[in-house]
């Protein structure tokens, strides 16, 4: 089974602040076993209790809080697009929810920068409009 967005952005910010499975589980208070299924994908949706330990824990940022929320409901959303917002910090969490959003339509793999580019000119577009 692949590693599904939430896990992999989970995974990320985990790595990302140098901490192993056993560290976050410690400063979360929650299991690290917990922590590696939902990493996996064995565990989807954690509570918002769960949720809350672990951005705590890892000390997330607005944009990553707000990710890893909505990755937490909305399990179907492709890791690869995650991928790619992760390694653009300039994609805000509003582009990403939309983008994802739109990824859902269609049979065909988007070209997520191609996506986010026209999703950034939309909201540019209202901003002016507004």
């Amino acid at each position: 089974m692949p590693q599904p967005a939430f896990g992999l952005m989970l995974q990320h910010l985990r790595a990302e602040r140098g901490f192993s499975l056993r560290e976050l589980g410690v400063l979360a208070d929650l299991d690290h076993a917990y922590i590696y299924r939902l990493e996996t994908g064995d565990k989807e949706s954690p509570s918002e209790e769960a949720l809350a330990k672990l951005l705590r824990a890892l000390k997330a940022s607005r944009r990553e809080s707000d990710m890893l929320r909505f990755l937490s409901q909305h399990s179907q959303t492709d890791p690869a697009l995650v991928t790619h917002v992760l390694s653009d910090p300039t994609v805000t969490y509003q582009v990403f929810a939309s983008v994802a959003g739109a990824a859902f339509r269609g049979a065909v793999r988007p070209d997520y920068a191609k996506l986010i580019a026209r999703v950034r000119r939309i909201l540019d577009e209202e901003e002016d409009n507004g």
